[in-house]
C-alpha cells in the first residue's frame, strides 16, 4: 500500500512544459533547424496515409493510387491550412484591424505553428480531386476511405502545439493542467508564473483518437459510401471542436452572428456541422443508381479476355452461313433428304437431283441392270460404291465387305 502511495506521489500534478522543441542539423553554410512541430505533422501524415492505404486497398482500389492522390492532396492541404490560419488570426501578419503593422514575412514560416484544419480540408480536397481524376477513381470513395485516417493524422499532429507551447486553454487547477514557460512569448501577460492551463491539444488529440475508433466501428457495421462516412467525420470533429475552441484564450478573429460574438473557428465548426448533417441525410435518401465501385465510369480495369479458341474449334462466318441457311438453288427433294434437325449440306460435284442421280448411276454400271436389281437399289437409296463406303449424302447398303469398326470404339 505504501508503495502505491509513493508511486502516486511521484506522478506530477501537472503536464510539464516541454524542454525540447527540435534539433539542428549542421551544414557547411550554417545549420538546418528541424522543429518538433513539423515532426508531429509529418508523423501524423504518415500514420494517416497508412490507415487510408489499408482501407483503400480493401475497397478494391488500384494498388499505389493512394500515393498518387496524396502527392496532390498533402501540399494543397498544407497551403490551405496555412492560409486559413493567416486570415483567421491576422493580427501578427497584417496588424490589428489590418492597419499594416504586421509582418508579412511570417506567413510562409509554418514551422512557427499555425495550420487551420478547415483550410487544409477544403484545399486538400481540391488536390485530392486532381489526384483522383488522374488515377481514375471517385473522390467520394477516397474521402470515405480517408476519413478515419484524417482524424488519426490530426490526433498526432496536435502534439505539435504542445512543443510550441501554443493554443492552450484558460487557467485551471486540475491535476492535468499544462505548464507554460513564463518566458515564452505565448504566456498570457499579467498571470502568475505558476499558472496552469487547460491542455486543449490533449483534449483534441484524445477526442480524435476516440473518433477514429467510432468511425471504423460505424463503417464496419453500416458500410457508409458516397461520402457519407466523411460527413460523419466532419460532424464528429466539429462537435468536439466547438467546446474545445471555446476554452482557448489565444488571440483569434472574433465574429458576431445573431447577437453572439465568439471565435471564427467556433462559427465555422457550427456551420460545417450543419452542412455535413444535411449532406449526410440527403445522400442517405438518394437511391444507388450505379454499383458500389471506387472507379470512375469507364475507368474500371478491363475484364479478363476469353480463352483462345483453337483452329479446330473456329468456324468462319461463311461456314456458319452455309450451315444455317439452305442453298437457294437446292430443290425441295434435296432438303427432304436431310432430317429436320440437321443442317443442309451440298457438295458442288456430288449433289444432283433425284432423277439425274438415278440416270447417271445406271449409265456408270459396267453391264445391263435387271429390273429387280434396279428396284432393289431404288428402295435402298442407291448403289454402294465399289470400295464399300456409302455415297456422300446418300443412305444405302454396302455392296461387299464388312463394315469397318468406328474409330475409338471397342
Amino acid at each position: 500500500m505504501q508503495s502505491v502511495l509513493h508511486a502516486a506521489a511521484m506522478i506530477p500534478a501537472s503536464i510539464p512544459s516541454p524542454s525540447w522543441s527540435g534539433f539542428d542539423i549542421p551544414l557547411p553554410w550554417g545549420s538546418l533547424r528541424i522543429h518538433a512541430y513539423a515532426l508531429c505533422i509529418l508523423a501524423g501524415i504518415i500514420a494517416g496515409l497508412w490507415l487510408t492505404s489499408v482501407r483503400w486497398a480493401r475497397r478494391g482500389a488500384p494498388e499505389g493510387s493512394v500515393w498518387d492522390i496524396a502527392i496532390w492532396a498533402i501540399p494543397f492541404g498544407i497551403i490551405g491550412g496555412r492560409l486559413y490560419h493567416v486570415f483567421s488570426s491576422p493580427d501578427a501578419y497584417f496588424g490589428p484591424g489590418f492597419d499594416g503593422t504586421g509582418d508579412l514575412s511570417l506567413i510562409p514560416q509554418i514551422q512557427r505553428g499555425g495550420l487551420g484544419i478547415w483550410g487544409a480540408v477544403v484545399l486538400g480536397a481540391v488536390g485530392a480531386w486532381i489526384g483522383c481524376r488522374r488515377a481514375g477513381v471517385k473522390l467520394s470513395a477516397f474521402m470515405d476511405a480517408a476519413a478515419p485516417g484524417l482524424l488519426l493524422a490530426q490526433a498526432i499532429g496536435r502534439w505539435g502545439n504542445y512543443f510550441n507551447q501554443e493554443l492552450f486553454g484558460g487557467p485551471t487547477t486540475l491535476p492535468w493542467g499544462l505548464q507554460i514557460d513564463p518566458n515564452n512569448p505565448n504566456f498570457p501577460a499579467g498571470m502568475p508564473a505558476e499558472t496552469l492551463f487547460h491542455p486543449t491539444f490533449l483534449y483534441e488529440s484524445l477526442w480524435n483518437l476516440a473518433g477514429v475508433l467510432i468511425l471504423l466501428a460505424l463503417d464496419r457495421k453500416f458500410s457508409f459510401r458516397r461520402g457519407r462516412l466523411f460527413c460523419l467525420y466532419a460532424m464528429y470533429y466539429t462537435l468536439g471542436r466547438v467546446w474545445i475552441e471555446a476554452m482557448r484564450i489565444d488571440d483569434a478573429e472574433q465574429i458576431t452572428l445573431f447577437g453572439l460574438t465568439t471565435r471564427l473557428n467556433v462559427w465555422t465548426s457550427i456551420i460545417v456541422f450543419a452542412g455535413a448533417l444535411l449532406a449526410f441525410i440527403l445522400l442517405g435518401l438518394r437511391k444507388r443508381t450505379e454499383p458500389d465501385t471506387p472507379f470512375l465510369p469507364g475507368r474500371a480495369p478491363a475484364q479478363a479476355q476469353p480463352a483462345e479458341v483453337t483452329p479446330a474449334e473456329t468456324t468462319t462466318a461463311e461456314e456458319k452461313t452455309a450451315v444455317s441457311k439452305p442453298d437457294a438453288d437446292a430443290t425441295d427433294d434435296d432438303r427432304a433428304t436431310v432430317p429436320a434437325d440437321a443442317a443442309t449440306i451440298r457438295h458442288s460435284d456430288a449433289a444432283v437431283s433425284d432423277s439425274e442421280s438415278r440416270a447417271n448411276l445406271r449409265n456408270n454400271q459396267s453391264g445391263p441392270v435387271r429390273a429387280s436389281e434396279d428396284a432393289d437399289k431404288d428402295s435402298t437409296g442407291g448403289t454402294a460404291p465399289a470400295n464399300g463406303a456409302p455415297a456422300a449424302g446418300v443412305s444405302g447398303r454396302q455392296g461387299t465387305g464388312t463394315a469397318p469398326e468406328a474409330e475409338g470404339t471397342k
